[in-house]
């Protein structure tokens, strides 16, 4: 009876702290960058470049292929790269 007792009051403290804990009692995200996603697409941007061009001297596309493929990755880039710098506020 007492261990029915005791099981039942840890199991209602438990469900009372879950429903109790508060957003800011919560740890935050620390040192997460704002615009980490934005680092992250850039990075992938020019490892794109870098096996387009791989690719390219190895025979596996055409050279409209390539230079189109390039002209659009480029302009990801340079879109990424100004999305960073206003999210910096014009900082860079």
């Amino acid at each position: 009876m007492t261990l029915t007792l005791a099981a039942v009051a840890l199991v209602l403290a438990a469900i009372a702290y879950i429903f109790l804990i508060r957003q800011a009692d919560l740890p935050g995200e620390d040192g997460e960058s704002p615009i980490r996603h934005l680092d992250e697409r850039k990075a992938r941007i020019y490892e794109n470049l870098r096996d387009l061009q791989f690719e390219f001297r190895l025979g596996k596309l055409s050279e409209e292929d390539y230079q189109r493929t390039k002209l659009d990755l480029q302009r990801e880039l340079a879109q990424t790269l100004a999305e960073i710098e206003q999210a910096q506020g014009g900082k860079a």
